[in-house]
């Protein structure tokens, strides 16, 4: 049916039309039936005038008719509405059937509505709240309340013997059916009804000369007036086929009315004879009629009026008359294979319609108005005629009861009057009947007065039902008078509704009276009062009315000045629901589809899950899965609120349908919405999963999924990787540089294509999430991949063709369950069953193992989806399914699908044009490439410990495997904590180490010597260089890092011919020192490794490894360096000694079972001092120690023999080894030695660099008050004060562990930096800085900073060598003269210039009382210059005038630089007291 767009003012004057008769013989229907028409079908398109008519009214004034519509149909005799107006079945079936055929044209642009915070797609904003089916049901429903004919058409063929006998039958049939009271339909509007005679004539077969004749004497008989002659069929039918001539006729026949009915095809059955359709024409009015029967098209009273009421009820066959009253209702857009199957209007030609068009005019202004108008006068006359005596009686009774004006009564204090009933010449429907003509004739201001005055007469009267159809009428004579000279009386429409619905009972009335009155108001803009008025007529007594009315109440509210969005959705939701309650599941689909505009992402979960299930429901009964699957997929993927049954109840759905989509087509695999996927989440890793410890092996830990990640480790990682690489390549990073990245994820740099390995697995860590609270089981889950092959060992061109290779994928192979994958290519773990409880959050990790190189591209996963046992009452839905109106899961139900996965790579923000736009980088974890064979490294560490004393020496071991298929080579290791470890030095200073672990037990981890019998423990220590080369370490170790591999802890692991071939393994020894501070370390091993096959993608490969490691306290050690005053008395002594003195303390908790410590051995190390010997060596062989003693060592140090260092080993370190026990430990060789190069940074390689000094130092005299002399002059009085001495302490401790004695050494070290300055074995803890002010202006370099007083009086050591007592006899001579020598050693490097001054006394009276006075004689005063290190002594003389006790430390030494001229001699430190006793001989 096609949509047209009516103004309200057409469709009004549309919906009460002149209706006309037609009755036709069987030759005439025959001839038109060649058109696959009837005759009333063939005139359907030309019923409307397209030019004006003219009459006069009863004042003789010409008034237009404008665009006059009549309806034409066959002559029906039974029933279309039953007489107590409530719709029958075939009635509500016609208007289903109306409704049905007519839905939205798909595709078809839909207007968009912007109501606020949404956009709603509205086809129909422009019909002003009407849409096609609605308007088809309100058409339909308007014809079947308006049925009353006024005239009637006879029909004759000319091929008739004697077609004036057949007009004269016809005339009787139709004179039989209006006034014999054998048949109640149809109506008649007037008793004298205008009979209109047509001959019709079949140019292509007839005589037309024998036709001009029949219709001349037609003429003759019937007047030129009212008959005519139609020629039609101006060709054949074959003819016909092959030229194209418009068919208006489809749009106005109704298919399902012609099809699939079952119904007699004779249009007119009366007395089991067929009416035989007249063809005829003079307007003759037949005057016997013995009563009227009133009606019109537009009777408001239609056929339930009270002149009626002898209908009788609704038959079973009725359904026929409905279709044929139906026939004007417009064709739906849809179905159109229908009318292509059946062509009308074939004999036809563009002639005829002209012919057929200027009949209906002909018959419209020469026959029908002028009946009309004659009828019009005759009424008008009768009422006139009338008018005194109806007039005075009617004026009398008003004044009787009180006034010229009927009051309006409501509804509910008038009586039910609906059994009156007027003769048919009563004045009042007269009056009605005249209202009615003039309507019809568009006479409005006349019809309105007419209907008004029969309004108050009826409301006098208390007839209720003709009042309500006069109301009726009046409010819309009163809309359709040109100007409008009064407002629209909505009241009257409300009280005719109200009187039709309630008192009258008569729903097709009242439904007719609403429609009328709420396009009147919407044309208005009044639509609020017009939805109203709607969802008023809205009951439980019809669905299709109900949803109609709801859906244009719901347009209604959209269409607001303020639009009512919430109110729109509402109401459509309850119009989708009557819809489907009434069987229109499109139209029930399409309203909850409108909705969901609105509710959709407001937050209203339940009801979009409510509306989503319903567009589920719908569209699967309406065979459209794929909707289906889409709407219950939202239900499923949304944070649902629904109860558990509930959702078990959808997920069964959701499976059902899903299962049917797939079934019905085999396409590739739908998306499956449950459970969520976490894509950003996804991790994956490269490489085989580790063996775990297997006995007494510890393997590596490496990366594992198992593991979180740390942005700050892995930052650390790569420091080392750079580190090692740098090592690797001599010391530089190569540009092409990327960090070993073995997982994956959200939070590392996955701009780049991974690289993988050929025969190494890839593992993809999935996160899934059950959002519902129902269990979900997943079964024979799996990854989807495309891969490319390409080899990477021939030589790729400059344009990569990998386009043009083919691309493998399993898709195919996915789709099917446990179908053979393309093993081959790349091996596809399948996980038999993945179960998920409700609301749970899970891993997965899926295995790839490919086998050829190329591009693989990872794009999702593939499962079967299940629902449980558990997922709800399965009975939620049994009635429906067995009802077929939606589908019904059964317990089990498990369908095959995808889900993609799809990550979103960083934001990009580098330019100015990311900065301003939202643009994201690609995210390549899933693409990797896979390259060729690279070795792979397996680690495990034997005997190795998890807790240690700080500075505990352990021994274990480490096994090397190489578990793949290439060679390996280039092995190295770094560490966060290069001090920590040491695989040894070269094979000479490596002690033997026993051939496996297991006898490694309470062996020394040291190189041991005895000490030879008769030696005294603390005697001269033996003497070794070594050179840190010797111990794969240089400079730079001492700064945490290597030599000679070119990093900072970077350790070259020796293996036996520099490689590990496939398959094999090795097993190395590994020294372990506990750290110093005590607590819980983590330590970290970067194995680095080469293939020996160069050129490949990846340069090399990494293995990690993390330890902790308990570090329990052992012993403190404090040391203190002082110079010794005393002259040297051996000849090791000669080059400067000084005095070292140690304090131990056992600070070791009795937590950790040791009993006590013994103190083995005390050795130095240094390139310019050596222990020469212990001073005070204890009793015992041993120093121990129990919990919380302490021990006091002192040594004597002495400087290092010049004559003894070779000129090419300056490097060298001297180790000097004191044993206190029975064995003399080599510190010089592995491991006491690679620990002490591997300790922590001296102060050394912190200080600035020192110039040498060089006997040229006078030429650079006048650099004073420079910055570079200052320097000079700090770098020369540092020297003096600096010792750069180390200690190493080595000591054992004795520990019960199970009932056993373990005894455990280690050592300890402190660096002597500075004279007199102690140093201990533990690092203090750093204070916490306090806060500081943010300076942001950049501060001035600090000045050189000049030597303290305290340094500068440290240049010369000073020594006064005299005899210990003297004896003089004072009685022979009263001067006692004492030689005294006074010993100066110049400490420095430099030339030192000094001055003795004699003349200081003490003065102090303390010290007189204790020592006596003095005086020297001779020179009082020297000034001297003293070399680099010269030793100078001057000879003083003493002399005493008593005997007593005299201290001659009184002589002060100034000392200053020989080359800072402008500096002042500087008091130098006094040796302690030099107490002399003076004896008196006599």
């Amino acid at each position: 049916m096609a949509q047209c767009v009516q103004s309200v003012q057409e469709f009004i004057q549309d919906s009460f039309v002149p209706m006309v008769a037609v009755l036709c013989s069987e030759d005439a229907e025959k001839l038109t039936r060649k058109n696959n028409l009837n005759f009333s079908e063939l005139l359907r398109p030309f019923c409307r005038l397209t030019s004006e008519g003219h009459m006069r009214d009863p004042n003789n004034q010409v008034q237009v008719v404008k665009n006059l519509r009549i309806s034409v149909n066959n002559v029906v005799t039974r029933p279309s509405v039953p007489a107590s107006g409530v719709p029958g079945h075939a009635h509500r079936r016609l208007l289903s059937e109306v409704v049905l055929t007519c839905q939205p044209a798909e595709g078809g642009v839909a207007n968009v509505i912007t109501a606020g915070d949404y956009d709603l797609n509205i086809s129909d904003r422009s019909l002003k709240a009407s849409v096609p089916w609605y308007s088809d049901w309100r058409d339909t429903l308007t014809e079947l309340s308006t049925s009353k004919h006024y005239t009637g058409l006879l029909v004759v063929s000319s091929s008739e013997a004697v077609p004036v006998e057949k007009f004269l039958k016809l005339s009787q049939e139709q004179h039989r059916i209006q006034h014999s009271g054998e048949y109640t339909n149809p109506k008649w509007f007037i008793p004298n009804t205008l009979k209109y005679y047509v001959l019709l004539h079949d140019m292509s077969q007839g005589d037309e000369q024998r036709a001009d004749s029949v219709y001349e004497d037609m003429k003759q008989r019937y007047g030129a007036q009212g008959c005519y002659l139609l020629k039609v069929n101006s060709r054949t039918a074959a003819a016909g086929a092959d030229e194209q001539i418009p068919d208006p006729w489809s749009q106005y026949l109704h298919k399902n009315s012609l099809q699939s009915q079952d119904e007699d095809p004779a249009p007119v059955v009366v007395n089991n004879t067929a009416v035989e359709n007249n063809v005829g024409g003079t307007s003759e009015v037949d005057g016997h009629d013995s009563e009227e029967k009133d009606g019109v098209l537009v009777n408001s009273l239609d056929n339930t009026h009270p002149l009626q009421l002898d209908t009788p009820s609704d038959t079973p066959g009725s359904l026929d008359a409905l279709r044929a009253v139906a026939v004007e209702t417009k064709p739906p857009p849809i179905a159109t294979g229908v009318a292509a199957a059946t062509s009308h209007g074939a004999c036809l030609t563009l002639n005829d319609h002209d012919r057929i068009r200027l009949f209906i005019q002909e018959f419209t202004f020469r026959g029908l108005l002028p009946h009309i108008e004659k009828n019009i006068r005759q009424l008008n006359d009768q009422l006139v005629s009338r008018k005194g005596l109806s007039r005075s009686l009617f004026s009398a009774t008003k004044k009787w009861f009180g006034g010229g004006k009927v009051p309006e009564k409501s509804i509910a204090e008038l009586k039910n009057t609906s059994g009156l009933l007027y003769p048919p010449e009563a004045p009042e429907l007269q009056i009605r009947k005249m209202a009615d003509l003039c309507f019809l004739v568009q006479l409005y201001d006349l019809a309105y007065s007419c209907y008004h005055t029969a309004k108050k007469d009826f409301l006098s009267d208390q007839a209720m039902l003709y009042a309500a159809g006069a109301l009726e009428m009046a409010a819309v004579s009163a809309f359709l008078q040109v100007g409008a000279p009064r407002p629209y009386p909505a009241h009257y429409m409300d009280t005719a509704i109200q009187t039709y619905r309630d008192v009258s009972k008569n729903m097709i009335l009242a439904e007719r009276c609403a429609l009328l009155s709420a396009e009147v108001l919407k044309s208005q803009a009044k639509y609020s009062d017009a939805a109203t008025l709607l969802i008023k007529m809205t009951s439980e007594d019809s669905d299709l009315r109900s949803a109609l009315l709801l859906e244009q109440a719901a347009h209604c509210f959209i269409n607001m000045r303020n639009p009512m969005v919430r109110k729109f959705a509402f109401h459509m939701i309850l119009a989708g629901h009557r819809f489907s309650k009434a069987g229109q599941k499109r139209h029930a689909l399409r309203c909850y589809c409108q909705a969901m505009q609105v509710y959709k992402g407001k937050g209203w979960s339940l009801a979009e899950d409510h509306i989503n299930f319903t567009i589920g429901r719908q569209s699967f009964t309406l065979r459209q899965p794929e909707n289906a699957v889409t709407a219950f997929r939202h239900i499923l993927t949304n944070d649902s609120q629904q109860t558990s049954t509930q959702q078990g109840a959808f997920l069964r759905e959701y499976l059902y349908v899903y299962k049917n989509v797939t079934g019905a087509c085999e396409v590739a695999l739908p998306q499956l919405p449950l459970p969520c996927i976490n894509s950003s989440a996804t991790r994956v890793y490269f490489g085989h999963e580790r063996r775990l410890a297997e006995g007494e092996k510890q393997a590596a830990t490496h990366v594992s999924l198992d593991q979180e990640f740390d942005r700050d480790l892995a930052a650390m990682w790569q420091d080392l990787e750079e580190q090692v690489v740098a090592a690797a390549k001599r010391g530089v990073v190569p540009a092409t540089f990327q960090p070993t990245q073995c997982c994956l994820n959200s939070q590392t740099d996955n701009l780049r294509f991974p690289l993988a390995v050929v025969e190494e697995p890839i593992i993809v860590e999935v996160v899934f999430r059950n959002p519902l609270k129902v269990p979900l089981v997943l079964s024979d889950l799996s990854l989807l991949w495309k891969f490319t092959l390409k080899d990477f060992n021939r030589p790729q061109p400059q344009e990569d063709s990998v386009g043009d290779a083919v691309a493998i994928s399993n898709e195919k192979e996915a789709s099917v369950p446990r179908t053979p994958q393309k093993d081959d290519v790349i091996a596809t773990e399948v996980i038999p069953e993945f179960y998920l409880s409700p609301e749970e959050t899970k891993l997965a990790r899926l295995k790839l193992l490919p086998h050829q190189t190329g591009q693989l591209n990872i794009l999702g996963l593939v499962y079967n989806l299940a629902s449980t046992s558990s997922t709800g009452d399965t009975t939620i839905n049994s009635t429906a399914a067995s009802q077929s109106e939606g589908p019904s899961a059964a317990e089990g139900t498990s369908v095959r699908g995808r889900q993609d996965l799809e990550i979103q790579g960083p934001r990009l923000n580098q330019t100015k044009e990311e900065k301003t736009s939202v643009s994201h980088g690609p995210d390549r974890r899933l693409d990797p490439t896979i390259t060729p064979p690279m070795p792979l490294l397996e680690v495990f560490f034997l005997q190795f410990p998890t807790a240690l004393l700080c500075g505990e020496i352990r021994k274990a071991y480490v096994e090397f495997c190489n578990v793949s298929r290439v060679t390996l080579c280039g092995l190295r290791v770094a560490s966060t904590h290069p001090d920590f470890f040491t695989f040894g030095s070269s094979s000479l200073a490596t002690p033997l180490t026993p051939l496996s672990p297991t006898s490694f037990e309470n062996c020394s981890a040291y190189k041991t010597l005895a000490t030879p019998p008769g030696a005294t423990p603390g005697s001269v220590a033996a003497v070794t260089l070594v050179s840190e080369g010797d111990f794969g370490s240089g400079i730079g170790l001492r700064g945490g890092g290597v030599s000679g591999t070119g990093g900072k802890g970077i350790t070259e692991i020796p293996l036996g011919e520099g490689t590990l071939k496939p398959g094999e393994s090795t097993q190395l020894p590994l020294w372990l020192r506990g750290p110093d501070q005590e607590g819980v370390h983590e330590i970290h091993f970067l194995f680095y490794y080469e293939s020996a096959e160069q050129g490949g993608k990846i340069s090399h490969r990494v293995l990690r490894h993390t330890v902790f490691i308990c570090a329990s306290r052992s012993l403190s050690v404090r040391a203190t360096a002082c110079r010794s005053n005393t002259l040297p008395e051996e000849e090791e002594e000669r080059n400067g000694s000084m005095l070292v003195f140690v304090d131990v303390e056992n600070i070791n908790s009795s937590e950790a079972g040791v009993r006590e410590f013994h103190i083995a051995q005390v050795s130095s190390s240094s390139k310019q001092w050596r222990l020469h010997k212990c001073i005070n060596p204890a009793e015992d062989k041993d120093c121990k120690l129990t919990s919380r003693e302490r021990g006091k060592l002192c040594f004597r140090a002495t400087r290092c023999k010049p004559l003894q260092v070779p000129l090419k080993a300056v490097e060298k370190y001297t180790f000097a080894d004191l044993s206190l026990g029975n064995e003399l430990i080599i510190t010089s060789t592995t491991p006491c030695a690679d620990f002490f190069f591997r300790r922590c940074q001296p102060l050394e390689s912190l200080r600035p660099p020192v110039a040498m000094e060089t006997q040229g130092r006078h030429s650079r005299s006048q650099g004073v008050g420079h910055g570079g002399g200052a320097k000079d002059i700090a770098g020369v009085v540092r020297k003096c004060n600096e010792v750069d001495l180390d200690i190493i302490i080595l000591w054992k401790a004795f520990v019960v562990e199970d009932n056993k004695q373990v005894i455990l050494e280690g050592q300890l070290h402190v660096a002597l930096q500075t004279i007199d300055k102690e140093a201990c074995s533990l690092t203090q803890k750093e204070e916490a800085q306090e806060m500081v002010l943010l300076k942001f202006k950049p501060e001035l370099p600090p000045p050189m900073t000049r030597p303290s007083m305290e340094q500068l009086s440290h240049l010369i050591k000073t020594n006064l060598q005299y005899p210990e007592s003297y004896s003089h006899p004072f009685n022979q001579k009263s001067l006692c003269m004492v030689p005294v020598t006074l010993t100066l050693s110049n400490c420095s490097l430099a030339q030192v210039d000094v001055i003795i001054d004699l003349r200081h006394k003490t003065t102090s009276p303390e010290s007189l009382e204790v020592h006596g006075s003095f005086t020297w004689l001779g020179q009082t005063q020297f000034k001297l210059q003293l070399g680099a290190q010269e030793v100078m002594r001057v000879q003083l003389q003493a002399c005493f005038l008593h005997a007593g006790v005299y201290n001659l430390g009184t002589p002060r030494v100034f000392a200053k630089l020989a080359d800072q001229g402008a500096m002042c001699e500087t008091s130098q430190q006094t040796a302690t007291p030099a107490l002399i006793i003076i004896i008196n001989s006599t």
